[in-house]
């Protein structure tokens, strides 16, 4: 079944805005990089690999920039906030962690998704919070697994859930800046592709079953999601699931 196509997001609500895309050097975040400036946007990419940056700066054109960061370095999100006059729409999907039952990982590897995932997303939004537009917003990335564990991942699902209530509770406290969640199904994209084949084909076909709409989801279904939380001007505190029903069944 072929996936669609990307949808285009009006021009208006983005245009010479600054959209700031931690982790907008690959997968979800390029995507969401590409959508934006083609609505008009300026956006700043982050990340900690600076090849990668460079090439999708290029790829994106003259309303892209980018610049180094690790989210779980305090000095090195200071140093690249401080870099920014304002910030227009924050979304940060840049993570390392690992994934595994409680049996099996080692407490340091349990730790990893909130290291990396949890804390690094809330730094991120601290060291914003001052150049945040009134009018603008933050998307934190959680994942579907937050509200339907896949498998015996427990702090994994943790995590998520918890990305979820810090959404909740950044809205509260940094209104009128508005804060929503996006937490998306499995994806066929950047972040299964290094993934063994064996591994990954198995995931799809059972999230495929799992599923009500019986497919994987896009890059770009999940950056549209994005773009509509930061352009919708009436919508914080909530948590979308671009994920085909996987959350229903």
């Amino acid at each position: 079944m072929s996936s669609p196509s990307a949808p285009r997001v009006p021009e208006g609500p983005l245009k010479d805005r600054t959209v700031v895309l931690i982790g907008g050097g690959s997968g979800i975040g390029l995507r969401v990089a590409h959508q934006a400036v083609a609505a008009g946007a300026q956006v700043v990419l982050g990340g900690r690999t600076p090849d990668r940056l460079a090439a999708a700066a290029q790829e994106l054109g003259g309303g892209a920039r980018w610049q180094t960061v690790d989210v779980t370095d305090d000095a090195s999100l200071a140093a690249f906030f401080d870099g920014l006059d304002r910030v227009d729409h924050l979304f940060t999907s840049a993570a390392s962690y690992r994934v595994g039952a409680l049996r099996e990982l080692s407490p340091q590897d349990a730790e990893t998704p909130f290291t990396s995932k949890f804390w690094g997303q809330y730094h991120a939004v601290r060291h914003a919070a001052p150049k945040l537009s009134p009018d603008g917003s933050v998307v934190l990335m959680a994942g579907a697994a937050g509200a339907r564990p896949p498998g015996p991942a427990p702090a994994y699902a943790a995590c998520n859930a918890a990305i979820e209530g810090l959404g909740r509770g950044l809205a509260v406290e940094l209104a009128p800046v508005r804060v929503n969640v996006v937490s998306p199904g499995t994806i066929d994209g950047n972040l299964w592709a290094g993934r063994p084949s064996p591994d990954r084909e198995a995931a799809f076909a059972q999230y495929r079953r799992d599923t009500v709409l019986h497919r994987l989801g896009t890059e770009d279904e999940v950056a549209h999601t994005v773009l509509f939380l930061f352009t919708n001007g009436y919508t914080t505190g909530s948590t979308l699931y671009p994920d085909g029903g996987y959350t229903l069944r």
